[in-house]
This record gives structure tokens, C-alpha cells and sequence, in this order.
């Protein structure tokens, strides 16, 4: 079954672009681990089965740089639908043995996404759903503190498969070739220009951190929105962790958000579709949420916890930097859509710590609390990609445009 299902995979890359796909994961968790690799250190890589020609050579380089690769296979679509509808409330609950010390013991890890199925769980009740998010919450925990103490980190990217293709409206090998370009797969350069790419957001990050942000009002056909970014706020991007990644972000005071967002990017999350979202924010809280389509799913995806219907990131993509102009059915993608008028997006549940401009490892839950810092065990990016300005009140009382039409204004 298995040596079948391998051969029916297209070939969607060159063995070069494979290779130098693989070259660019490894500098992605360094970068964002902050450390390079030593010998004997594990690399976790886990991936679904049709990025197994990627998960081949990720594997091979991490061996020939004397690292240990541990190889995990994510469960299919169809097992994943068998597990949420005959596991009772403790199997979904359940944490094997050993997954905590796994990620206790890991010093990288690489996730690469093929699902065969962007739909599977729409018949699934969402709150089983929400059973599993909160318990791996702990397990997510582990790694994100062994991040901050520059321990370990993670690299997550995506794999063509004909179901995002499918829902794109693209054909695979058009969809293949997007990967490619966005990811800068076919060029002999790719890591200069990535790290190229990454002195140009860390310049933009410094420029946005110096004009001492108060507030920020986003404005576009369909959004009318407010927010504060908070005490001791920095901007994050491209910190390694995504690949591809352009977005600049950070996680603003939740208390403040006030009025209208709107996602004009039909989202597919945990096996279900929901399209055109529109939330409204009072002081921090959504009085109203619906979608034309999914809004059980988006509904109960809010009450997975206390924080999962408050924003815990705001975004904005510079086209100048993104590589990315079309729909791609893949929220990591969408997510850094350059386009004609670039993207924002906010993510409803967890805020980012690295966001605190402050001594982050010690960052208590008694501070995150009253910096605004949003906890949750989701963390969902809604994408609108409309022409928008984003007008900043500084500090001093000035108002400044920031972003107007896919651009940063400077």
C-alpha cells in the first residue's frame, strides 16, 4: 500500500529543488533557534505522506550534518476522521508517553503540511475539536519555552498536494510552480536572498519599533478597526519559524480592539472550510461573528477556550517583499499574499511572547495578563487582502499612515 501510494505522487520538483528546499528548512530553525546545530542534536521532522520526497532529503542533510533525524509520519485524513469520531472524551484528551520528553530532548524540529483532505472534519463535531487543541496546548507549551530560552525551535512549510490545488482553482503542477517561486526554489541564490529578505524586514521592524506606536486604525472597504498595540510592544518577521514568510506582526492589547474585521479569504482549518468571516470587537471581546460559510465551526472554534475569541496577533504584508499572488487554499501561504494590495490579518486566540519588548524567558502569566498579551490554545490567521490604510497614532499625539495599498509608507 505504501510503495503504491508513493508512486502515485507527480513529480512536482527537480532533485535540486528538493535539495536547496531542504537547504532553506535548515537555515529557517536555526535562524529562528538563534543557535546553530551541534553534532548529536535531534532534529524532529514530521510531515504527511505526500511530501515524502521532501521528508527523504530533509533527512539526509540533517544525517550528513551529524545531527539524529526523527521521523514521524502524520496521520492521513481518513485515520484523522476515524480518531475524532470514535474516540470518547479521554482518548481525545489522551497524550502518548513520551511526547513530553520528546520535545524535552529535541533541539530543532521541521513540520512540513500535505494534507490529502482540507474538509474531512466538517461533520465532526467542533467541540471534540477543542478537547484536542486544549490538551496539546501542553505539549506546544514545552516548546515554546525551550524557544525562548534558544533550546530548540521549529521550521513549518508546505507541500503541494492536488486537494490545495484543487481548492485554489489550480491545476498541481501550476500550484507546484507557485510553491517554487514564493520559496525562491528555482534559484542557485535562494539562501542569499532570503537572507537578504531578512535584513530587509529586520530594517523595516527597527523603523516600525522607532516611530513609538500608540494606536493603530485599519481601514478598507469592509474593516473599520482599532487596537492598541500595548506597553512594551516590538514588531516580529520572518524569525525562521514559517517558510514562506513575509509578514510583519505583533500582538497588540487585546482589551483595546474596537469595530469591524472582515476575512475576504475563505479559510480551511482543522478539516473544515469557513468563508467571508466578519467578527465585531467591543473593548476587546466579539459581540458578533458569522460566516456564509462554516459559522457553526467558526462559532465553536471561539469557545475552545476563554481567549480563543480575542486577538492575539495583527499583521501586514509589504508585496514588495512577497513572492506570493494568488489564492493558495493554505493559511501559511495566504497568510504572506503579496497580490496587488498585499494582506492583513489578525489571528484570534494565542499572542506571540516574543512580541514583549522585555526579558521574555520571565515573562509571567500574572504580566502577560496586564500587558494584554491574549493566552489560548488556538491561534487562527484571518486573512483580508482588500486595497487598506493603516493609520498609526504615535505616542506624541501624531497621526501617521503606515500602510496604504500593500506598501509600508516610510
Amino acid at each position: 500500500m505504501i510503495n503504491q501510494m508513493i508512486t502515485t505522487q507527480p513529480q512536482l520538483f527537480s532533485q535540486e529543488a528538493l535539495e536547496r528546499f531542504s537547504e532553506i528548512l535548515l537555515w529557517g530553525v536555526e535562524v529562528a533557534r538563534q543557535n546553530a546545530f551541534k553534532p548529536d542534536d535531534n532534529i524532529l521532522i514530521q510531515g504527511h505522506l505526500p511530501a515524502l520526497s521532501l521528508i527523504k532529503i530533509v533527512q539526509k542533510s540533517i544525517l550528513t550534518r551529524g545531527l539524529n533525524p526523527i521521523v514521524r509520519l502524520t496521520p492521513p485524513a481518513d485515520m484523522e476522521y476515524d480518531f475524532y469520531e470514535c474516540a470518547n472524551e479521554h482518548q481525545l484528551a489522551f497524550i502518548a508517553p513520551g511526547e513530553e520528553t520528546l520535545m524535552y530532548n529535541i533541539q530543532g524540529a521541521v513540520y512540513i503540511r500535505a494534507p490529502e483532505s482540507l474538509t474531512h472534519l466538517e461533520n465532526i463535531d467542533a467541540e471534540k475539536q477543542n478537547i484536542v487543541t486544549r490538551s496539546r496546548d501542553a505539549i506546544k507549551k514545552i516548546m515554546r519555552k525551550r524557544q525562548q530560552e534558544k533550546l530548540s525551535s521549529w521550521v513549518l512549510t508546505s507541500y503541494p498536494t492536488p486537494e490545495r490545488a484543487r481548492h485554489a482553482n489550480l491545476d498541481i503542477h501550476t500550484y507546484a510552480k507557485k510553491v517554487i517561486k514564493a520559496c525562491y526554489l528555482d534559484h542557485p541564490q535562494a539562501l542569499s536572498i532570503w537572507q537578504d529578505t531578512y535584513d530587509q524586514i529586520v530594517d523595516t521592524k527597527r523603523w516600525l519599533l522607532s516611530l513609538n506606536i500608540d494606536q493603530l486604525h485599519i481601514e478598507s472597504n469592509q474593516i473599520d478597526l482599532r487596537l492598541s498595540l500595548g506597553d512594551c510592544r516590538k514588531w516580529l518577521g520572518l524569525s525562521g519559524r514559517n517558510i514562506p514568510s513575509f509578514e510583519i506582526f505583533t500582538s497588540p492589547d487585546w482589551r483595546t480592539v474596537n469595530g469591524t474585521y472582515y476575512s475576504d479569504q475563505q479559510a480551511y482549518i482543522a478539516g473544515n472550510a469557513v468563508k467571508d468571516i466578519r467578527l465585531t470587537f467591543n473593548n476587546g471581546q466579539i459581540v458578533k461573528a458569522t460566516a456564509e460559510t462554516g459559522e457553526d465551526f467558526l462559532v465553536k472554534r471561539m469557545k475552545t477556550d476563554a481567549g480563543a475569541a480575542r486577538v492575539g496577533e495583527f499583521s501586514m504584508t509589504d508585496r514588495r517583499f512577497s513572492q506570493i499572488d494568488s489564492y493558495m487554499a493554505d493559511v501559511l501561504y495566504d497568510e504572506n499574499y503579496g497580490g496587488k494590495f498585499g494582506n492583513c490579518h489578525i489571528a484570534l486566540g494565542r499572542a506571540f511572547d516574543e512580541a514583549f519588548n522585555g526579558d521574555m524567558p520571565h515573562l509571567s502569566m500574572e504580566q502577560k495578563k496586564n500587558l494584554g498579551l491574549n493566552e489560548s490554545a488556538v491561534h487562527w490567521d484571518i486573512v483580508n487582502t482588500e486595497p487598506k490604510t493603516v493609520t498609526a497614532t504615535l505616542s506624541s499625539g501624531k497621526k501617521q499612515i503606515i500602510y496604504e495599498n500593500g506598501v509600508f509608507i516610510r
